[in-house]
């Protein structure tokens, strides 16, 4: 049974705004990730996967290891796969990211959670 959110279309809320499950295929997956102005993901890696980042709206503030730096619309950075990361909005308008994963295991159980703003428990400690 397919799980319902590997469905393209599928929307999951999030404290930080939302992700919409764009496409899925072997070995990828894409996804629309909103981000609401002043808010931020956890800080947080993956052992299975590498992300690609494209702004399609707003400013982001991306975590990379030990860097940060802005990226506008049409920029795109690289996560690798371990490396802890973080994306924001300190801007005053929805940021609009879009999100390529490729990887052995592109599930919520490969997000191994360092720090958090929404108090959520640390998951994936094992992965």
């Amino acid at each position: 049974m397919t799980d319902p959110r590997d469905i393209p279309g599928h929307v999951e809320e999030k404290p930080w705004g939302r992700g919409i499950l764009l496409e899925v295929g072997p070995g990828h997956k894409v996804k629309r990730l909103e981000v609401k102005p002043g808010h931020r993901l956890s800080l947080q890696k993956h052992r299975h996967r590498c992300e690609n980042w494209v702004v399609a709206a707003g400013t982001a503030t991306v975590t990379a290891g030990d860097r940060t730096f802005p990226l506008r619309p049409q920029e795109h950075t690289f996560i690798p796969v371990d490396t802890l990361h973080r994306l924001a909005n300190a801007g005053p308008d929805l940021l609009v990211v879009i999100e390529v994963q490729h990887g052995t295991r592109l599930s919520e159980d490969d997000i191994i959670r360092v720090a958090d703003d929404y108090r959520r428990v640390p998951s994936a400690p094992g992965a």
